[in-house]
């Protein structure tokens, strides 16, 4: 079984739908896995904790004061291979997007270096109020997964979005999640990310607005699903200290290229993320330029193409992504880009889209080959890199010799 020696905590909450929460215990007991539950002082007005202990073999802990339980939450966060809330409330959501630390079931949130899964159950208007939405998106926005709510007849006597998950989609999410986890072991996979610098004088330069979100989200990602990643990022402020990725850091495109194409004939696999800039200056004044009068004209030079480079020198077994950010003509622009650099694929996304490009923790984007476009919705940039890594796996299933 997939989920056979999982450990595996379980959070519910105050919510009609925390029976369910009996049948994905007996679930992951079935499947093999061990099991800890938590759950809120409210959960045990809709479920009996006798249940659960029953069920999971196992002490459920409802309160911060109950035994050592307080004094324990570090070390069961550290215990589990994944964490899933299930059913979360819009209070409990509310409380995890901001680190309210109340009970123990946010305690241990706090304290996991497991995945965590999050399936909320409540009223279609609380569900799709925007502060919902919002605590959703914060908590994607750290890496968390949401296992999406359902649509039917609601407790209320409504009907829309907000039903729990089904117990059987919810395992499955899990089972597929520790299935494909390790599915990029053995890969050696280069990523760009960020923007460069490119100096005018000492304390001025050419930029851009890329904060090396989208690259570093994928580097994270390679390497949870079992890839050794190296990473080559310019200038942030956003860092990872992720296991299995080694970072470089650079300033400038000239850096970039060279750090990159050093590292391009060891690896398996590359993804340039990175924003980098077409034009330097072609020469950089010693001294600080000072304000005169009238206009002032700087002489532009062609930075080395680090995209052009890798395909140009790519070998049958690598495996080579690009990104292209376009406002007008993107699918035109991609296509010629993926053809004229010899990419096999390239991810295309606009800053005209609301959330999408520099700057948020949201992305949208499509995937363009050589014979299709697939298009996505808008997402976190974590749940974005996972799309992009499936995509690579299922182009490059497996390592050449």
């Amino acid at each position: 079984m997939r989920l056979a020696g999982k450990k595996i905590i379980l959070g519910v909450c105050g919510s009609i739908a925390a029976y369910k929460s009996a049948l994905i215990v007996r679930g992951l007991i079935k499947a093999g896995a061990e099991v800890r539950v938590l759950m809120t002082p409210s959960a045990t007005d809709f479920i009996s904790p006798l249940t659960l202990a029953t069920l999971s073999k196992a002490e459920v802990v409802s309160s911060v004061h109950s035994g050592a339980s307080w004094n324990n939450h570090v070390e069961l966060g550290l215990w589990a291979d994944a964490y899933l809330i299930a059913p979360v409330t819009a209070t409990t959501l509310a409380k995890l997007a901001h680190g309210i630390c109340d009970s123990a079931l946010v305690a241990v949130y706090l304290s996991a270096r497991c995945p965590v899964f999050f399936a909320p159950a409540m009223d279609v208007d609380m569900w799709q109020h925007p502060t919902t939405r919002e605590n959703v998106a914060r908590l994607q926005s750290f890496g968390n997964r949401l296992i999406d709510v359902g649509e039917g007849e609601l407790a209320s006597g409504l009907s829309g979005a907000g039903r729990l998950a089904e117990p059987e989609e919810i395992l499955d999410t899990l089972a597929d999640y520790f299935e494909r986890r390790r599915d990029l072991t053995g890969r050696r996979i280069l990523i760009t990310a960020g923007p460069t610098l490119e100096d005018i004088d000492p304390v001025r330069y050419l930029g851009n607005r890329s904060t090396g979100r989208m690259g570093i989200a994928l580097a994270e990602a390679a390497a949870e699903r079992g890839a050794e990643v190296t990473l080559i990022l310019g200038p942030t402020h956003l860092s990872t200290d992720a296991p299995d990725v080694t970072t470089v850091h650079v300033r400038s495109a000239e850096e970039m290229y060279q750090a990159t194409v050093e590292r391009w004939p060891a690896t398996t696999d590359a993804i340039l993320s990175a924003a980098v800039a077409d034009y330097r200056p072609k020469t950089i004044a010693p001294e600080k330029i000072k304000k005169e009068e009238g206009s002032i004209h700087m002489e532009l030079v062609r930075n080395p193409d680090i995209a052009a480079e890798l395909g140009r020198t790519k070998t049958g077994g690598q495996y080579l992504i690009g990104f292209a950010l376009e406002t007008e003509n993107g699918l035109e622009n991609a296509r010629g880009k993926l053809v004229r650099k010899n990419l096999d694929l390239i991810v295309l996304n606009s800053p005209r889209d609301a959330g999408a490009g520099f700057g948020h923790d949201t992305n949208q984007i499509q995937l363009v080959d050589r014979n299709k476009v697939t298009p996505f919705e808008l997402k976190p940039k974590r749940a974005v890199a996972d799309d992009i890594l499936d995509r690579l796996v299922a182009d490059k299933p497996t390592l050449c010799d």
